[in-house]
């Protein structure tokens, strides 16, 4: 049986644990200087990848900020130290520029990879809590780690120190990001799977164009209109006039409107309503569900430059994820 103050144990250890990290990080920040810059300035003048290499927990947060850097528009590889001290040193070319982990500075499975950057005159950062060790006074620039107190109670297992080589990792990836202007449109690029791909899809990546678009000229008599809708399948049509341009829509409450014993020898133009909601095919296809559901309506014409380019059916959306 667990003692009745084992609960509150725990929640003690896991906030001093979480203070602990967030001290660190606050003075990982407060330490900041121009080095920072200059990482940046290497980081960008590169003409080849980033490759991000590290050993034991600080490859593991090396892999992620890997992963970080190149999903925010910066072609970046994780290569493991000793494997690079076999084979892999071919991986890294002149123009790269690498960025080294290491605690301690003094992490001997890095020396081959230290000492490769300096033969073929590539760019080395290294982040590092030691500004006087082998790997500090080999690089061209030393993004230092605050001194921290580790959160294991024996100050032995990396916690608090990984936590902020992670964050430090995150915050160039975002500077280099907010560098670049790296917009969303990028950041869907690459991300297509997923949620977030979801998220980001484009109007113009799940809309109907050409043939599909339910289109009639704005003359034309309701009895062919109404072919025309039965025959597209979109429950409503676009009313376009002699220029292409879109003048209006004809929907199914139209129809209703205008309900009487002539409405099949009227014209599109007497029946439609003038204007109707519209999207970009640009726009982001979750603001075409948000109209969508706004205006109750289940279908949204796409129009460039007052020329209607595609349709969008809520169902559309659905089927993509998007919601």
């Amino acid at each position: 049986m667990p003692r009745p103050d084992a609960q509150d144990d725990d929640l003690a250890s896991a906030r001093r644990v979480l203070r602990l990290e967030a001290k660190g990080i606050e003075a990982m920040a407060a330490g900041l200087d121009g080095r920072f810059a200059e990482a940046l300035d290497l980081i960008e003048g590169m003409s080849g990848h980033l490759v991000i290499a590290g050993m034991g927990k600080s490859g593991h947060i090396a892999r992620k900020i890997a992963a970080t850097l190149a999903s925010t528009g910066t072609p970046a590889i994780f290569v493991h130290p000793a494997e690079a001290s076999h084979g892999d040193l071919g991986m890294i070319r002149k123009g790269d520029a690498v960025i080294a982990l290491s605690n301690s500075g003094e992490t001997s499975e890095l020396a081959d990879l230290v000492a490769y950057t300096r033969r073929f005159e590539i760019s080395l950062i290294a982040v590092t809590g030691n500004a006087a060790s082998t790997l500090a006074r080999a690089a061209d620039v030393v993004l230092a780690l605050p001194a921290v107190t580790e959160a294991c109670p024996l100050g032995l297992a990396p916690t608090t120190s990984t936590t902020v080589m992670l964050a430090l990792g995150d915050a160039i990836a975002v500077a280099l990001l907010e560098r670049r202007g790296f917009s969303p449109d990028d950041f869907h690029v690459f991300h297509p799977g997923g949620k977030l791909g979801n998220v980001l899809l484009k109007v113009a990546d799940i809309m109907h164009a050409g043939d599909e678009m339910p289109l009639v000229d704005g003359a034309m008599v309701m009895a062919d209109v109404l072919l025309v809708m039965t025959n597209k399948k979109f429950g409503c049509v676009g009313v376009i006039n002699g220029k292409g341009l879109l003048e209006g829509v004809v929907t199914d409450g139209d129809l209703r409107r205008h309900m009487s014993p002539d409405l099949l020898e009227r014209k599109a133009s007497e029946v439609m309503t003038c204007g109707g909601k519209n999207i970009r095919p640009d726009a982001l296809a979750s603001e075409a569900v948000r109209i969508m559901n706004t205006g109750k309506i289940t279908n949204l014409f796409v129009v460039e430059d007052g020329r209607p380019v595609g349709i969008i059916h809520i169902h559309d959306c659905l089927r993509a994820g998007v919601a």
